[in-house]
């Protein structure tokens, strides 16, 4: 099944991989970066960038900002700010969203946001029209939400890290209910980064077998190979978190591929997507590259006219343009009908 992602993009197995530069949060609350970001991701070939509408309100409950968890390590024991400054600062205004949507239009690439909460998901849609909605991993046991946004009948992109298989079985129904067939399945691995033992590549083709969708891959992994991997596998969308320095503060810059690594990451699923080919065993050589490499029965020594023709008088050498190999046992036993040079190519006219 093709999803008609955009005007522009179709997503499906026989279409070139759709990839996502995820800014996420990466922009840091920073207007001026996030622009920064978006003109790299460009540069990069991405086909998309996409962005976190949470607040502080709808991603943590306020039992989460008193005991000031962290769930990120190099958070997890300072003192110069809390949880909640945290969240703050690294969400985007609704107004800051309007204008990084109207930036991307300007330079020509393609904007998607993950909406966290009813509300976000409307603006969204009311305000913003999205091609395309994003539904995280965290939500994927949230099936009251994910038929909310099924109901906008849009297409959606729907992550399954941090599920079981019956859990991301119900996501589907429920994303089914409402009569939208527009889903898109993203294998995920919900560790920031996972080991590459964890990554499971081979869940995509599972979910092929499964669901009638196109599939995805949404990585966490270190570096550029697990992305393109996974194309030879049949995944059609890469989500990959992006930052132009991977140094910055912040919640995902360490784990994320900078402007080099996704130019990387574009051509090898390119080149994987072309490198995939046909099923059907076919010879695409033209013939003459086939006479050339290929070889022919030639004789090992001089053979006079009308000598009966023994195997140890022949071998075979390239080119392939007389007769081949497998004619050896036809002309055993022969006579030669002239005289034949060593090392000369033999014809069927010579027995």
């Amino acid at each position: 099944m093709d999803i008609q992602l955009n005007s522009k993009i179709k997503i499906g197995l026989n279409h070139y991989p759709y990839i996502i530069a995820e800014i996420g949060s990466n922009h840091n609350g920073n207007f001026e970066l996030c622009k920064k970001m978006i003109d790299a991701a460009k540069n990069s070939g991405a086909n998309c960038v996409k962005f976190q509408t949470f607040s502080a309100n709808s991603l943590f409950s306020k039992k989460v900002y008193e005991d000031n968890y962290f769930i990120a390590d190099d958070y997890r024991n300072r003192k110069d700010f809390n949880l909640k400054e945290i969240v703050e600062k690294y969400s985007i205004k609704k107004e800051d969203i309007i204008k990084v949507k109207k930036y991307c239009e300007n330079i020509n690439i393609d904007f998607a946001a993950t909406p966290f909460s009813y509300d976000e998901a409307d603006f969204l849609d009311d305000t913003l029209n999205v091609d395309f909605f994003k539904i995280a991993s965290m939500d994927c046991n949230n099936y009251e939400f994910i038929e909310y946004v099924s109901k906008k009948n849009k297409p959606t992109i729907l992550s399954t890290g941090l599920s079981h298989d019956f859990e991301i079985d119900k996501a589907v129904k429920a994303f089914e209910k409402t009569g939208n067939k527009k889903l898109i399945i993203m294998h995920c691995v919900a560790i920031y980064p996972p080991e590459d033992k964890q990554v499971n590549l081979n869940k995509i083709l599972t979910f092929k077998k499964l669901y009638p969708y196109p599939i995805g891959f949404s990585d966490h992994s270190l570096g550029i190979d697990m992305p393109i991997a996974s194309i030879a596998l049949g995944a059609r969308v890469i989500e990959k978190h992006f930052t132009v320095d991977k140094k910055l503060e912040g919640w995902d810059h360490h784990m994320s591929v900078d402007e080099n690594e996704m130019k990387k990451i574009v051509n090898g699923c390119k080149r994987v997507f072309d490198g995939i080919g046909s099923e059907k065993i076919v010879r695409i050589e033209n013939q003459d590259r086939v006479d050339s490499f290929r070889r022919s029965v030639v004789a090992k020594q001089k053979i006079l006219k009308g000598v009966t023709i023994v195997r140890s008088m022949l071998e075979v050498k390239r080119p392939g343009t007389g007769l081949y190999p497998e004619k050896i046992k036809d002309i055993i036993g022969k006579k030669a009908l002239r005289d034949i040079d060593e090392d000369e190519i033999l014809k069927e006219e010579d027995f």
